[in-house]
C-alpha cells in the first residue's frame, strides 16, 4: 500500500504527460450565481456538473498522499468585501477510491459549493473568483481551472470583447486559402521523426554517460551497498532494481515542464527553437560544456544540493530513501551527464517533435544509465568483468568536449540562419568542424594533452582505431567546402547550413538551385503562367529534417527533374524572424479567443500552415492547383526518394486531369 501511495504522483505526472497531445477533456461544467441575503451580504453559488464515472474531491486535504483538493480563490478583495466563513461543500460519506486506494471525500454528478461575502465598497459590482480541482476516473487524473464573473445585481457579466481592428480583419482572411479537394484527400496524420529512434539516441546518450569519471566508479559502490547492507539477497536484488527505476523516473519527470510549454501553443516549441537569443545561448553554454570536459574548470550544482540529498536518503529510508539515493546520483553526476542532457535539450526542441521527442530521448537516456545497477545486481560476478577505473575515463571526457564544440556550431548556425547574418556560410561551418576534427584527432595521438590527462605511455587500440575514424571524417567533410557536385554531404543533411547559403555565387536562394518563390502570391502568379502545379513547401531555416529532404531526397536525380521541370516551388519558411512591414503587421485571432501578434515571416506562414493544414510541423507539403484545390494527400518526411516520387507523379497526373 505504502509503496504506490510513494508512485502516485509520479502516475499522475506521467498520466498528464501522455496525454499533453491527446483531445481536450472536460469533465466538469461549472454554473454559477449570487443570491442576495442583505444590501451588504451575498452569497455566491457554484454548481459543478460532473460527467458519469468522473469524480472530483473534497476542499479538505485527505491523510497520507491522496487526491488534490479543490481550492476556491476570491480576488480583488481587500477594501471591496470580505469572506463570511469558509465555502461550504456538499456534506457526503468518505467513499473508497480505486486511484488513492484510500477513503476520500468525492462528488458526483452534481457538487454545489458556497461563498457568503459581505461589501465594503458599495460601487463594486463585479466579483471575480476561479476554482483549481483535480478531477479523475478510474483510470486517469487531469486538473482543471474555471474563471467566474458575478454581477451582484444579476445583470450578465460579458467576456471582455477582443477588438481586432479591420485592417487585421482583412489580412486575417487573406491567410484562409479556402482549400478544396479534402473530401478527395483526406488529411495525412503527420508521424514526426520516429519516437523510437529518439529513444535510442537517448539511450546512447545514457550509455556514454555511463562511461563518464562521475558515473563509472558508482556502480561498483552502489551494487555492493544494495547487496551487502540487505538482510537477504532477495531485497537487496529488489532495492537495486527500485534505485534504477527511480534514476529511470527522475529524467523522464525532467521532461514535464515542456509538455505544460507545448500545450500552451502549438507553436511554442518551434518558436523556442528559432529563438535566436535562446540558440546564442545554448552555443555559449556548449563552449562552456566542451572546456569543463576539457578539463579547465569544473561545472557543478550546488554541493549543498547534493549533501541535503544524501542526508535525507540517509534518515528517511526505505522507498524513499532509495528515491533521495537517486536523485543525489543525478544531481553529483551533473557536471558529466549535464553536457550530455543539453544535448539532448538542444536536439529535441529543435526537431518537430518537440516535448514528446524529448520526453522519449530522456526515457532512453534514463534507462540506460539505470541498466547497470539492476543487472549488476542480479548477476554479482559480472562486476569482475568490469575495467578498472583509469585515465581511459578522462580521455572519453576530453572526446565529448570536441563533440560539444562542434554541436555547439549548430545553434550559432540556426541563429544565423534566421536572422540572415552570413557569419556561418555552409563552407565556414563545415572548415569549423574539419578544424574541430584534427584537433580531436592530434588528441587521440597523443599530440595534445589537457589538464587532467594522465602521462601517455603508448597509444592503445581504442585510441588509435577512434583516431583513424576521425582522419576518414575529415577527409569526408572535405569535399564540403568546394563549389563541386561532391559538396552534397548526404550523411550530414540537416547540420551544415542548406547548400544554397553559400559562400559561392549560386543561381538562386533556393534548395539545390531549383526553381522556387518564397512569396505566395508571386508563386501562384509563376503557376498560372507556367500552368504548372503547386508544391507549397512548408519548413523553415532551422529543420533539420527540412535539410535531409532537399540533400537527401530532392536531390536525387528523378526527383529533382521532376520538381524542376514539373512544379513550381513555393518555400514558406515558418521560422524566418524577418520583420513584415509595417503595414503588412496585424493581430490575428485564434478560435480559442487568444490573439496572436503577425509580426514577421514566419509568423505570418506559420499561421497560414495552421489555418489551412491544422498542422504546424515541418517539413510539410501540399500539392494544389492555382485555385488552391488539393491534387493529392498532404505529404510530410519522407526519406523514401522513390516513395515521394511516386507521391510527385500522382499530384501531377491529376493536375492534368
Amino acid at each position: 500500500m505504502i509503496f504506490k501511495r510513494v508512485f502516485l504522483y509520479c502516475f499522475l505526472a506521467l498520466s498528464f504527460l501522455f496525454n499533453t497531445h491527446s483531445q481536450e477533456l472536460e469533465p466538469v461544467k461549472w454554473d454559477s450565481k449570487v443570491v442576495k441575503i442583505s444590501d451588504t451580504e451575498y452569497e455566491l453559488i457554484f454548481t459543478a456538473n460532473i460527467e458519469e464515472g468522473w469524480y472530483m474531491y473534497s476542499q479538505i486535504e485527505s491523510e497520507g498522499i491522496g487526491p488534490l483538493p479543490i481550492y476556491f480563490e476570491y480576488k480583488e478583495q481587500e477594501e471591496n468585501y470580505k469572506l463570511i466563513g469558509k465555502t461550504t461543500e456538499p456534506d457526503v460519506k468518505p467513499k473508497f477510491d480505486k486511484v488513492f486506494e484510500m477513503d476520500v471525500k468525492k462528488f458526483d454528478k452534481r457538487a454545489q459549493f458556497k461563498q457568503r461575502i459581505s461589501i465594503i465598497n458599495s460601487s463594486y459590482n463585479i466579483i471575480e473568483a476561479s476554482v483549481n480541482f483535480q478531477v479523475c476516473d478510474d483510470a486517469k487524473c487531469i486538473m482543471q481551472d474555471k474563471t467566474f464573473n458575478l454581477s451582484l445585481d444579476g445583470s450578465v457579466v460579458e467576456k471582455k470583447e477582443i477588438i481586432i481592428d479591420e485592417v487585421s480583419k482583412k489580412l486575417s482572411e487573406e491567410l484562409n486559402l479556402n482549400v478544396t479537394g479534402w473530401d478527395k484527400y483526406e488529411k495525412q496524420t503527420i508521424e514526426e521523426q520516429s519516437n523510437f529512434s529518439i529513444f535510442l539516441l537517448g539511450f546512447l546518450g545514457g550509455l556514454i554517460a555511463l562511461l563518464t569519471p562521475c558515473v563509472f566508479p558508482m556502480i561498483p559502490l552502489t551494487v555492493s551497498f544494495f547487496t551487502k547492507s540487505a538482510s537477504d539477497s532477495k531485497k537487496g536484488l529488489f532495492n537495486s532494481i527500485l534505485y534504477g527505476f527511480f534514476i529511470f523516473l527522475i529524467y523522464v519527470l525532467l521532461s514535464i515542464p515542456f509538455h505544460l510549454l507545448d500545450s500552451l501553443d502549438p507553436g511554442i516549441l518551434n518558436n523556442i527553437s528559432t529563438n535566436v537569443t535562446l540558440n546564442i545561448i545554448f552555443f555559449i553554454i556548449f563552449i562552456a560544456f566542451a572546456f569543463s570536459f576539457f578539463g579547465y574548470f569544473e561545472l557543478t550544482l550546488p554541493q549543498s544540493w547534493s549533501a541535503a540529498m544524501d542526508s535525507k536518503a540517509n534518515k528517511i529510508g526505505g522507498f524513499i530513501g532509495i528515491f533521495f539515493m537517486a536523485l543525489t546520483l543525478a544531481i553529483v553526476s551533473f557536471s558529466c551527464t549535464g553536457p550530455i542532457l543539453g544535448t539532448l535539450l538542444g536536439s529535441s526542441l529543435t526537431a518537430d517533435g518537440g516535448a514528446m521527442q524529448l520526453t522519449m530521448g530522456m526515457s532512453g537516456f534514463g534507462l540506460a544509465l539505470a541498466l547497470p545497477f539492476t543487472l549488476f545486481a542480479m548477476f554479482p560476478k559480472w562486476l569482475n568483468s568490469l575495467p578498472k577505473s583509469g585515465g581511459w575515463l578522462n580521455t572519453v571526457k576530453v572526446v565529448l568536449g570536441f563533440i560539444e564544440l562542434a554541436l555547439a556550431l549548430k545553434f550559432l548556425s540556426n541563429a544565423d540562419l534566421v536572422e540572415h547574418w552570413g557569419l556561418l556560410k555552409r563552407e565556414v561551418f563545415i572548415a569549423l568542424w574539419i578544424i574541430i576534427g584534427i584537433g580531436l584527432a592530434l588528441y587521440l595521438f597523443g599530440k595534445i594533452k589537457f589538464p587532467h590527462d594522465s602521462p601517455l605511455q603508448k597509444l592503445s587500440k581504442g585510441r588509435i582505431t577512434s583516431g583513424i575514424f576521425v582522419i576518414a571524417f575529415i577527409i569526408y567533410l572535405i569535399p564540403g567546402v568546394t563549389n563541386t557536385k561532391y559538396a552534397n554531404l548526404k550523411l550530414l543533411s540537416g547540420f551544415p547550413p542548406p547548400m544554397f547559403y553559400s559562400l559561392y555565387d549560386k543561381a538562386s536562394e533556393c534548395p539545390l538551385d531549383l526553381n522556387c518563390s518564397k512569396d505566395l502570391e508571386e508563386g501562384i502568379a509563376m503557376a498560372k503562367l507556367e500552368n504548372k502545379p503547386i508544391l507549397l513547401d512548408f519548413t523553415g531555416w532551422a529543420c533539420v529534417n527540412c535539410r535531409k529532404m532537399e540533400e537527401q531526397v530532392w536531390s536525387t536525380s528523378e526527383v529533382y527533374d521532376m520538381l524542376q521541370e514539373k512544379y513550381i516551388i513555393i518555400s514558406l519558411y515558418v521560422d524566418d524572424k524577418k520583420e513584415l512591414p509595417e503595414a503588412e503587421r496585424f493581430q490575428y485571432l485564434r478560435s480559442n479567443g487568444t490573439v496572436k501578434d503577425i509580426e514577421t515571416i514566419g509568423d505570418k506562414w506559420g499561421t497560414l500552415q495552421t489555418i489551412n493544414f491544422q498542422n504546424n510541423s515541418q517539413p510539410y507539403y501540399v500539392i494544389v492547383d492555382h485555385d488552391m484545390e488539393l491534387l493529392n494527400v498532404t505529404n510530410a518526411y519522407e526519406p523514401n526518394a522513390e516513395a515521394y516520387l511516386e507521391w510527385l507523379k500522382t499530384g501531377l497526373e491529376n493536375f492534368k486531369k
